[in-house]
This record gives C-alpha cells, structure tokens and sequence, in this order.
C-alpha cells in the first residue's frame, strides 16, 4: 500500500512538473515561422567608480544593492595633502602678484629715469652746440692772432667737454633702455608666475572635486571593491554599479534568421524566474561577423550551425517603471518577430506586472 501511494506522488509530482514546465517555457516549436528565439541572460552597462588620483579612501556612503541618482556622492577620498598644496600655491600665487607689482613700479621708475636722462642729453646736445661754435670762432681768431693761446685752450677744453657731457648723458639713457627691459622681462616673469599658480590652483581643485566620487548615472550598487581606510592607485576601483538604464540581453540567431533582422525590430523577453511576464524590447545590436554557436547552446546540432550574436535592449520606459526590479544574470527566452506583418501570438504580447 506504502509502495503504491509513493508512486502515485510520483506521478503527480511528474505530471505537475511537466505541466508547469509546458505552461511557463512555449516551446520553440510553438513559435509561427516569423519568429525566432535565443536564449541569454539579462544584462547591463558595468560602470567602475575608480579614483582618478592616488590617495586614501576617507569614506564610502553607499551599500552594496543600492540604487543612486545621477550626481549622488559614492565616496570621498583624504584630501588632506591637496588641501596643503592649494594653500601652497595661494601663497605662491600672493607672492607673485607682488612681484608683479613691484617689477611694473620698477619699470615706471625706469621710464622716468630715461625721461629726465633724455632731458639731460638734450641739454648737453645744446651745451655741445654752443661750445662748438665757441671752439671753432677761437680757431679763426687764433688763426688771425686775435686771442691768446691761453683763451683758445679754454674754448677747446670746453669744447671737448661738452662732448664728453654728451656722450655720459646718452649713455645714461642707454643704460636706463637696457633697465626698462630688464622690468618688462620681470613684469613678463611675474605674469608667468601668477599663470602657472593659478594653473596649479585650478588643477588642485579639479584634483579635490574628483576626489568626491559621484554616480555618472542612475543605476545600483553591485559590489564594493574596497573599503574606507585603503589606499589606491591611481584608477583604483572603489565601486562597481550597474546602468539601470541600459539593460539588455545577448543571444545567437541562425544566419537565415538574421539575414531579415533590422536596427529596431521589435522583441520579446521571457525570463525564467517570472514566466508569467512578457517584456518588449528592441533589437539594437546585429553581429557583422558569424561565429560558431557557444558553449552555453547545448545540442551538438546548434553547436555546428554558424550564428550571429544579436542585443535586444529593453525600452527605457520600462525600465524607469520598474527600476526597482531590474535584476542582471537572470536566464530566459529572447523572441525576435522578423516578420513585422505577422500578429504576436496572445502568450508573447506584452504583460506586466501591475
């Protein structure tokens, strides 16, 4: 009696097996000639949050599994050297005002001097110009005795005097030309200096806000790669987070199959662990070059056939719909209806949950 009750559960466990197994997966052998399937997993965009300086990791603020907003802060880094080599480069950049301000005083002052050395050239030129006339009025009147030698020796020491007055006083101006450029270079170091402080303030700064790690995007939190307290490389990773926004499935289709495929075909998404729900999708990615059938296909038969890989991506409204719910690894059935004229059979038309 045991015996014949435990194979009566037997069978009904089978039957009850084989009846959901027929109800939650349709056959492909169901499918009208128009449409094809492929199997594959739910996947999505995998975005690395990774510093871009090396450093310590002073907290991270997020949890594996959690969802973020765009512009949401992840993590911080220690920014405690940066903020001493900002204070560092204000100071520099203070310094070299200063010296900016003093190299163009300098150079006014300089402009100044030659002014008044140009002044006095233009004196000394009127002081030669008479001393001249008086140099060569003594020569004719020494020539006709009509002076002394003694008068004539004045006129010429003034004479040569006056040269000599002259040449003092424009080099007096050349000396003041080479101090002006010597202050235009200054003025020119200077405003260098300030460049490059202000460049590596702005550099600093740009060092301090990558040092706060933000979400580029809405989406979850897969795992978090490190922890507070460690210290990273440049490009470590901190966290890895997935783009709600852009979940998709992969799977291979028959070259007879893909040879009617376009850009935006409409699909179908069946995953195994809710059957009950049908999920539209687009194709948004064809293969330009056919490969072998993967591994993952399991008849030999398949596995011989020469396949394309194809993505259906599912709409984003869809998406933004049941963002909570939106889960990457998950297997099931993708269905491609490559003849557009042909209806959707009632199992494969769109069904979500409320």
């Amino acid at each position: 009696m045991k015996r014949v009750q435990l194979s009566l559960l037997v069978v009904l466990g089978a039957a009850i097996a084989v009846t959901y197994y027929f109800w939650t997966k349709p056959l492909e052998r169901q499918l009208p000639e128009g449409i094809v399937s492929g199997n594959g997993r739910i996947e999505a965009v995998e975005i690395d949050i990774a510093t871009k300086t090396p450093g310590r990791i002073e907290e991270i603020r997020v949890d594996e599994g959690d969802f973020v907003e765009p512009g949401a802060m992840l993590a911080r880094m220690d920014t405690e050297v940066l903020e001493a080599e900002a204070r560092e480069a204000e100071a520099q950049l203070n310094e070299a005002k200063s010296s900016l301000d003093a190299a163009r005083s300098g150079v006014e002052m300089r402009l100044s001097l030659k002014a008044s050395f140009e002044a006095v050239v233009a004196q000394r030129e009127a002081e030669l110009n008479l001393a001249t006339k008086k140099f060569h009025r003594a020569e004719r009147l020494l020539s006709g005795k009509t002076i002394s030698r003694e008068d004539f020796d004045t006129e010429q020491a003034g004479y040569y005097g006056a040269r000599a007055a002259l040449s003092a006083a424009q080099a007096n101006v050349s000396a003041s030309d080479a101090a002006i450029a010597t202050g235009k270079a200054d003025v020119i170091k200077a405003e260098a200096s300030i460049k490059a402080s202000e460049a590596k303030i702005e550099r600093i700064r740009a060092e301090l806000k990558d040092s706060v790690l933000k979400s580029p995007r809405e989406g979850r939190v897969q795992y978090r790669v490190a922890q507070p307290g460690e210290v990273l490389a440049a490009g470590g990773k901190v966290l890895n987070m997935i783009d709600v926004n852009d979940v998709f499935m992969t799977f291979f289709l028959p070259t007879a199959a893909v040879g009617r495929l376009t850009i935006g075909t409409e699909a179908r998404v069946v995953l195994d662990a809710a059957p009950q729900y049908v999920i539209p999708a687009k194709v948004t990615y064809v293969a330009d070059v056919a490969q072998f059938t993967p591994k993952s296909v399991e008849t030999r038969e398949e596995r011989e056939k020469l396949t394309f890989r194809v993505k259906v991506t599912i709409e984003q409204e869809i998406l933004h719909r049941y963002v909570k719910r939106v889960k990457t690894g998950l297997p099931g059935m993708a269905y491609v209806r490559v003849d557009e004229s042909l209806p959707w059979p009632d199992w494969l038309k769109v069904h979500m949950p409320q």
